[in-house]
């Protein structure tokens, strides 16, 4: 066979990500040979996978997420065209894996017959690959502004007669309303496609949800395929920062008699923010997301993670007095972590002629190095061990423009490569590095936070000697597969993936003009 499916969405943040993984990891449990696609993507989080020719390139981190729910690979055909904001006017273009622009709002359009060949594209030949393809959408289809140019929503859903399914989010609330303007504002062609709906996040009484449900059914002429429960147990690999709440997960209880409290500054341009997330998966660790000084100086650790726009989100912390905040928890000996961007921040100074073009710009001084960017882009996969510690594995991946042009002598690394180069640096309790990922390594993860608790004082805090963070996101896409075959019909959806869009699917007026 060689079906195929779009999970589209109300809006941003609906569910179409965990829904469009969960339907995956479904199908791949039935033995059905699934691959996932989303043809463009915005994100700042992102994943890196070797291509053909051997070099490393990016895709979206949920595309990737949802190829584990599929048991396959990351593929850059998975997510040809990723968008990359480094600001509120622009983005960088990575064409897959590769990034070839940086385009704004008003010279998109004429890139954009680029993209979309590229995406019809690689649509067709997964499909020509993989039983099943299941597409996930973007923002919402009925941005009926930018319907003209869509190669990713009902654009796409038209190239390749692909049926439809539209989730919406009822703990926003208005999920009725949103789901049949949803229907009401596409023209009658894109309403052909449109096959029903699925609730995501519902906490309750189902019995009361009903006579909503058989109400939208009537005046739509579309059925719900099931209604998603609410749960605390999915936030691994969110697709944006947004979506994480002030903490991270459910926190378990601390195996010691301490807990360690983490502290990540929300960067306005925030990138990878998913690297922080292995530290949540540990007992006794608490982690949050803060654009507050206050908290700053009553973390026991403080991680500024990675940024799409270095040097604008330094102005930023300066701005906010969040850069005094975390000089005062370097001064008081306090543990304190720079990812890729957040290490960049962290040195003397960053010269900025790529992605700011600022310049050099003062840095905050922690670290003994300097920054210079790059034209060309890192992006790479790495594996190697702590530096500390040649018997400790590490292994993450790499994508930055900055590459440190000057360092002290002697000034320890973080981290080292399979060649023995070091990468990174480590000054008392200050310590940055470029490799994304790197704590999903267990056991340096481990390290990193036993030494952190004795630099902050806490005695009492013990790691768990057994936490998996690979078993961790395994466990997370086996609960989105349980909740598809628990709470969807998943015989309907079957037939939809099967056959296509069902027949004769009733106009919802007023649709857009034809």
């Amino acid at each position: 066979m060689s079906g195929g499916l779009l999970v589209a969405g109300t809006t941003s943040d609906a569910g179409k990500s965990v829904l469009t993984a969960g339907i995956c990891r479904w199908l791949h449990r039935r033995g059905v040979k699934v691959a996932p696609f989303k043809a463009q993507n915005m994100s700042n989080n992102s994943a890196v996978v070797v291509g053909p020719d051997g070099r490393g390139g990016e895709i979206g981190r949920a595309q990737a997420m949802q190829a584990a729910a599929c048991g396959i690979a990351p593929d850059l055909r998975f997510n040809p065209v990723l968008l990359k904001p480094g600001s509120d006017r622009s983005s960088q273009v990575v064409l897959l894996g590769e990034a070839v622009d940086t385009v704004t709002a008003g010279n998109y359009h004429a890139l954009r017959p680029r993209l979309a060949g590229a995406a019809f594209a690689a649509l067709a030949e997964l499909r020509e690959a993989y039983e099943v393809v299941v597409c996930e959408g973007a923002g919402s289809p009925a941005e009926i502004n930018l319907r003209a140019g869509d190669y990713v929503n009902m654009g796409l859903a038209r190239h390749a007669g692909l049926p439809t399914i539209v989730v919406g989010d009822i703990d926003r609330g208005g999920v009725f309303a949103s789901m049949f303007g949803t229907v009401a504002l596409l023209d009658p062609g894109d309403q052909a496609l449109v096959a029903g709906f699925v609730i995501n996040k519902f906490r309750g009484d189902l019995g009361l949800l009903r006579p909503g449900l058989d109400m939208l059914a009537r005046v739509t002429g579309r059925p719900m395929y099931g209604v998603l429960p609410w749960h605390l147990d999915l936030w691994l690999d969110a697709e944006d920062s947004l979506a994480y709440g002030r903490v991270l997960g459910r926190p378990a209880a601390p195996h010691g008699t301490d807990w360690l409290d983490v502290a990540v500054v929300r960067l306005p341009r925030i990138s990878n923010a998913t690297d922080v997330e292995a530290l949540a998966t540990e007992p006794g660790v608490r982690v949050r997301l803060t654009v507050e000084p206050a908290e700053l100086a009553a973390a026991d650790l403080v991680v500024l993670p990675g940024s799409k726009s270095t040097v604008a989100d330094l102005v930023w912390l300066r701005e906010t007095g969040l850069a005094d905040a975390v000089a005062a928890h370097a001064a008081a000996g306090k543990p304190l972590l720079g990812i890729c961007g957040g290490f960049q921040m962290l040195g003397r100074a960053v010269h900025d002629e790529v992605e700011s073009r600022a310049g050099s710009v003062a840095g905050l001084g922690l670290l003994p190095v300097e920054v210079t960017f790059a034209a060309r882009k890192t992006v790479r996969q790495a594996a190697g061990t702590a530096a500390a510690d040649p018997g400790v594995p590490v292994r993450g991946y790499e994508i930055h423009h900055g590459r440190v042009s000057s360092a002290d002598p002697g000034l320890p690394p973080l981290l080292a490569y399979a060649d023995g180069t070091g990468e990174g640096a480590v000054r008392g309790a200050v310590c940055g590095t470029h490799w994304h990922g790197a704590f999903e390594s267990d056991e340096f993860r481990r390290r990193f936070l036993t030494e952190a608790a004795r630099l902050a004082g806490r005695t009492g805090f013990r790691v768990a000697p057994d936490t998996s963070f690979a078993a961790a996101r395994e466990r997370s896409l086996d609960l989105l597969g349980d909740l598809v075959e628990e709470h969807l019909d998943t015989a309907a959806l079957w037939r939809l993936i099967e056959s296509g869009p069902p027949a004769g699917l009733p106009f919802v007026p007023p649709g857009a003009p034809r």
